[in-house]
């Protein structure tokens, strides 16, 4: 087509296109940069994100489609700035356009002197201590005057008035300087403490003894963990703490340990990651570095300094996109050495200073090279994660979005609905007064545990009074909960308070805080009257047992005399000759046995009864048996009258129950508990045996032994026949009000009473803490006390259980004394046969030396002797001859005496063969006859004694 053909328009359309395209080859082909990484950063998030900035950068067409980023990294000691500076030079001489880094202060202000001779673009993602322009440093870090302020508005909103700041590096107290010139006029209180990991437990513990609870923690992201394990240590883990954290990293940390204490931890972060638009570059990088064969990188959430990075880099080249619409760029041979600047350098950042974009985090302007556009997201640990709580933005007051958030008292107006029981003494009304508040109509213990309660967690609260007056129980049939227990089902109430157990089926459906009361479940039953006394109480102080084992001594004593008495030949005595009658027929001279069976048992009787007998024992075996008795007797006497003079002073009063046993085993005293209680559940739900019988039988009574209060219940009691089954609190405050009542047994169970909470509410582990704190403080018993026993209310009662109680004495008391009652007498029969043996060998011994008397042996005359003692009758005498004569006795010179003539003629030899001789072959001697002389020739005897 000839050219005069062509129209006009498309001649103008292709001028136009050569316009717009003739600028894109004013950018070299190739441009490079340099980018300067410690070596604690190599193979790190920075890197990763800068290598995958520029991978995206260079892929992306429409950003700088003829143009592609080459880049230069190099890696340095973070403490050697001579050697940054020489690999700075020699990037400079393969000509980089911008040099990106180190992010550490101390080596970017190193970097940025040599960029700022040679006019080459610095980018930087570190803090800036210096507030100074510097013409061609373009930081993406949020100027530190900013974060200042954003930190002051937080501590403000907290109402903070004592606080701790904790900084590592030396430039810290340079970064805090704004905080730390805190206005005049403000009540804040600093504390300045510089810590190294070495010397965190230190500080806390000196922070912790000086009660400074708010603390503001300016440590390196590396350092962190030690910092938190020195927390945990010194138990500074708990709602009253708040750390502030001036990181924007601290969802790096692991702070599983502090979610379930309530631990209040605050920080901002600069990277969103709930924005789709992040969500997509992290997972998008994590299969870059994977590809590239890098270091893992977490793909839920990134640190602020290697989204900085990212950004950076995306500064620059928005920068370069803009400065090719209108400039050529081109790069002249620059070095350290020369120090001759790049005239390209300045237009270069001044379209970088001008760039404004949405980057990772967040939006990016610049006003002199300093990033003054940005917003922060403020962190609040929650029990179950970090939590966005509020923003912040430069210019503007922190926008708190969650204020349930923060519970320090003042902070916020929340007022919660408490729904309650009338019931004493927890909570009652007070004389009414037309200008009282709500909270003020009540009073009790759980009135004032409330107002405690409030005041430490940070809430107002509106009292409410349950419409059915009942605490909550379920329908078996129906499913469906009452009273308490309903309204927090429904959310018509945030916090139920009062005597409200905890138990299982209500633990499903609500929320119970730690228990602030222990307790169990009681009988309440009416003060017996006194028992009447009998007539023969005097017979109680020994039980039944000691009184016929007492019995059963008596004859075994009396016997064991008796017996033993006959035995031994020690019992047999010459009785007074003037006093006694003698009969002709009977030998002349006769032994008497008077511990007969008579006198055996009045000896026993007159020892037992404290009294003389006049009968007293003669051989070695039976004042043995005597003196073990008196022994017996002295403790049996001794003890019956001591517990006697119990048994006459202390009142005993019988109570026809004793414990749950004994109501379960009898119908005639009914027993009830309150009607949609706790009480009730548990006898209806319990597995003991004991527990059902019980609840069968309250459950089939008829009238129904329930109650609706338990006003009605201590009413019943009070009328008599009625045990009341109740929770020990209650009825210790009964009790000690009432002194006709009292408590039977022990406690049934083992419970507490909680606040009771709708289920998962935020509220339970704030007032849980608080309840510990208030325990263990002893602030709870004080209440206590308060409510129970200080009331000017009680009664003065007596008491008389049954450590006060006279009991009747047992085995268990002293039969240790029939023992040895046993062992005296074995003892005593041991002696008579020694003494028997003794006698019949001695006898034996005179028979062999007597030449005219026959001679036995030792048996013959033992059991001669053994005859006559067993001898039911006729065995009271026996003769008293010597076994020989000693006129017969050869080599001996018999003088008669007067005492040798026979008071009686002699008898004939036929009568003399007739005299009882022990049972021996009778013996005599033809012409004298020499008396005994073994017992005394007048032994005094009562002859009314003899028979």
């Amino acid at each position: 087509m000839p050219l005069g053909t062509i129209p006009c328009s498309l001649l103008f359309c292709f001028l136009l296109f050569s316009l717009q395209v003739l600028p894109s080859c004013s950018l070299p082909p190739i441009v490079r940069i340099g980018a300067i990484f410690t070596e604690n950063q190599k193979g790190g998030a920075a890197e990763v994100a800068f290598r995958y900035a520029v991978y995206k950068i260079n892929r992306d067409k429409t950003l700088l489609p003829h143009t592609s980023l080459v880049y230069d990294m190099q890696y340095v000691h973070i403490n050697d700035s001579f050697h940054a500076s020489k690999k700075a030079c020699s990037q400079v001489r393969n000509g980089v356009y911008a040099v990106f880094g180190p992010s550490d202060p101390l080596l970017g202000a190193h970097i940025h002197s040599i960029c700022d001779a040679l006019d080459i673009p610095h980018l930087e993602t570190r803090v800036d201590l210096d507030s100074d322009f510097r013409e061609f440093s373009i930081n993406l870090y949020p100027a530190q005057h900013l974060l200042n302020k954003a930190f002051e508005d937080v501590m403000a909103f907290l109402n903070w008035t004592k606080v701790a700041i904790i900084y590592e590096e030396d430039y810290g107290l340079i970064k805090l300087r704004e905080l730390v010139r805190a206005p005049q006029d403000s009540n804040l209180e600093i504390h300045l403490r510089q810590a190294d990991p070495g010397s965190y437990r230190m500080i806390l513990k000196e922070i912790k003894s000086k009660e400074i609870q708010n603390i503001v923690i300016d440590t390196k992201p590396s350092n962190m963990q030690e910092f938190l394990k020195g927390i945990l240590q010194l138990q500074m883990n708990d709602y009253k703490y708040h750390y502030f954290f001036t990181t924007f990293d601290i969802e790096t940390f692991d702070l599983e340990d502090f979610k379930y204490n309530f631990v209040n931890m605050t920080a901002f972060r600069v990277v969103d990651i709930d924005q789709l638009f992040v969500k997509e570059v992290l997972r998008d990088m994590a299969r870059f570095q994977a590809n590239q064969e890098l270091s893992p990188v977490n793909s839920s959430f990134i640190q602020a300094e290697a989204a900085l990075m990212y950004d950076s880099v995306y500064a620059f080249a928005i920068g370069l996109q803009t400065l090719e619409q209108s400039h050529s760029l081109k790069m002249s041979n620059v070095s350290c050495d020369r120090e001759q600047p790049w005239d390209g350098g300045l237009s270069l950042i001044n379209y970088i200073n001008s760039v404004e974009f949405k980057g990772l985090s967040g939006p990016i302007e610049f006003k002199e090279g300093k990033r003054i556009r940005f917003k922060l997201d403020l962190l609040k640990l929650k029990q179950h994660a970090l939590v966005k709580v509020g923003e912040w933005h430069p210019g503007m007051d922190v926008n708190i979005t969650d204020r349930n958030a923060f519970f320090d008292h003042g902070s916020m107006n929340v007022t919660l609905v408490v729904t309650t029981i009338l019931e004493q003494p927890y909570v009652m009304l007070k004389p009414f007064s037309p200008h009282s508040h709500n909270q003020d109509l009540y009073e009790g213990f759980c009135i004032d545990l409330l107002k405690e309660l409030a005041t430490m967690v940070g809430f107002e609260y509106r009292i409410e009074l349950v419409p059915d007056g009942k605490y909550g129980a379920i329908d078996l049939e129906t499913g469906e909960w009452n009273g308490i227990v309903r309204q927090l089902m429904d959310k018509k109430a945030d916090l139920a308070v009062g005597s409200m157990t905890i138990n299982y089926a209500r633990e499903s459906v609500i929320d119970f805080t730690k228990p602030f009361m222990n307790l169990g479940i009681s009988i309440l039953f009416k003060v017996p009257t006194d028992k009447e006394s009998a007539f023969f109480t005097f017979l109680d102080p020994l039980g039944v047992k000691i009184w016929l084992s007492t019995l059963g001594a008596f004859f075994m004593a009396g016997c064991t005399m008796y017996l033993l008495a006959k035995f031994t030949p020690y019992e047999w005595v010459r009785p007074h000759p003037g006093k006694v009658p003698w009969n002709y027929q009977k030998p002349p001279k006769q032994l008497v046995n008077l511990m007969n069976m008579s006198n055996a048992f009045w000896f026993v009787t007159g020892t037992l009864l404290r009294q003389g007998t006049g009968v007293s024992p003669q051989a070695t075996s039976t004042r043995i048996v005597g003196g073990i008795w008196w022994f017996f007797t002295l403790i049996i006497i001794s003890s019956y009258t001591a517990n006697l003079a119990a048994f006459l002073t202390v009142e005993r009063m019988i109570t026809p129950i004793e414990n749950a046993e004994d109501l379960a085993s009898q119908t005639e005293i009914p027993y009830g508990t309150l009607e949609s209680g706790s009480t009730m559940t548990f006898f209806r739900d319990s597995m003991i045996e004991t527990y059902k019988k019980m609840w069968r039988f309250m459950e089939n009574r008829k009238p129904s032994v329930f109650v609706p209060t338990y006003e009605e219940g201590i009413k019943k009691v009070l009328e008599g026949n009625y045990a009341f089954l109740m929770e020990s609190t209650m009825l210790d405050y009964v009790v000690q009000r009432d002194c006709n009542l009292t408590q039977i047994g022990g406690l049934l169970d083992s419970k507490g009473y909680g606040i009771a909470t709708p289920m998962g509410s935020p509220w339970r582990d704030k007032i849980s803490l608080a309840i510990l704190e208030l325990q263990e403080k002893g602030e709870i018993q004080m209440l206590y006390d308060k409510w129970w026993k200080n009331t000017g209310e009680t009664c003065t009662r007596n008491d008389k259980g049954k450590e006060s109680k006279a009991n009747s004495l047992g085995v268990d008391n002293i039969g240790g004394v029939f023992v040895v009652l046993l062992c005296g007498l074995a003892f005593a029969v041991l002696i008579a046969i020694m003494e028997f043996c003794y006698n019949s060998k001695r006898n034996a011994i005179a028979e062999r030396r007597s030449p005219i008397t026959p001679h036995q042996s030792i048996c013959s005359e033992m059991g001669g002797e053994l005859c006559f003692a067993l001898q039911c009758r006729g065995s009271r005498q026996r003769p008293a001859l010597r076994r020989q004569c000693s006129k017969c006795l050869s080599g001996v010179t018999y003088v008669p005496s007067p005492l040798d003539i026979p008071p009686h003629p002699l008898q004939p030899p036929a009568m003399r063969r007739n005299v009882p001789s022990n049972g021996l072959s009778p013996r005599t001697c033809p012409t004298h006859i020499q008396f005994k002389e073994d017992q005394p020739p007048f032994h005094n005897i009562d002859p009314s004694r003899q028979d």
